[in-house]
């Protein structure tokens, strides 16, 4: 996608479709999920997590579609514009929320009624989406940033996703800590980063712990200064996944907050 074939959009594709695909599915509508990889105990996903405890990020949301999201309000999900293929009437889209196991019994699984794409949204840039629901989820919402104060130090990020380059889908929610990487690293790095709309984190030297595909749309999150959750970014893309010397590119949430909050407000959610 963009100038670098190789970098990924992080959203599943279609069963077994090879990683140079993976550069072109920037369409939710084309992306299915291949369901989670089944087993009795949590591995390790979100290349180089380690499992979440039930209820510790209560706000998380799989989508149907092969991406994460986050509860915006209770009936509205934040997530990645590739996620999705534009705006308007869908109830095409499930979330599954309420849960670390996919398979558990206690899943909460609403259905889509509209989604709002970014306005402009092109494939660069602007890489946010909100889903609303059939109906509100009684869950803790995740607080997004409304400035750039909070785009330093470590965050955390979370999701169903791989592993690894290629690998299947987590049936459980897996979680680890990212430091964030200057613009001008980033984009040393890719060479087309869009600073002000998108923020970088990863371990630069090393590699080794990455959101990757199947994380698309899932927030990016650090402690406020008063000690709660709150949302800086959004998974978007990134070179492979976990690779040293390209750290994982996230939305820039803060720059569009007053725009989301606007969306969010027009679909009456």
């Amino acid at each position: 996608m963009r100038n670098h074939p190789q970098a990924l959009r992080r959203i599943t594709a279609i069963g077994t479709v090879a990683l140079a695909a993976l550069s072109l599915q920037v369409g939710g509508a084309a992306a299915q999920d291949p369901g989670p990889t089944p087993g009795p105990t949590p591995g390790p996903s979100v290349v180089g997590g380690v499992p979440a405890a039930q209820g510790e990020f209560p706000w998380m949301v799989r989508l149907s579609m092969g991406c994460g999201g986050a509860l915006y309000t209770h009936q509205i999900v934040l997530t990645a514009a590739h996620c999705v293929s534009g705006s308007g009437a869908n109830t095409s889209i499930t979330a599954t929320a309420g849960v670390v196991d996919l398979n558990s019994s206690q899943a909460i699984k609403v259905k889509s009624t509209r989604v709002l794409q970014a306005p402009g949204y092109n494939g660069s840039g602007k890489d946010w989406a909100l889903i609303k629901l059939a109906r509100p989820i009684n869950l803790p919402t995740l607080k997004t940033a409304d400035n750039p104060s909070y785009n330093n130090g470590t965050f955390t990020v979370a999701g169903w996703g791989a592993t690894s380059e290629g690998g299947g889908q987590q049936r459980y929610l897996q979680k680890a800590d990212v430091p964030f990487v200057d613009d001008a690293t980033c984009q040393g790095a890719y060479g087309n980063l869009i600073p002000g709309e998108e923020i970088c984190a990863g371990l630069l030297d090393t590699g080794g712990v990455d959101t990757c595909q199947g994380d698309s749309g899932g927030p990016m999150f650090r402690k406020d200064d008063s000690g709660n959750w709150i949302q800086v970014g959004i998974t978007s893309w990134g070179q492979g996944c976990a690779r040293p010397g390209y750290p994982g590119v996230y939305t820039e949430v803060s720059t569009f907050a007053s725009d989301i909050a606007s969306a969010a407000a027009s679909l009456g959610g």
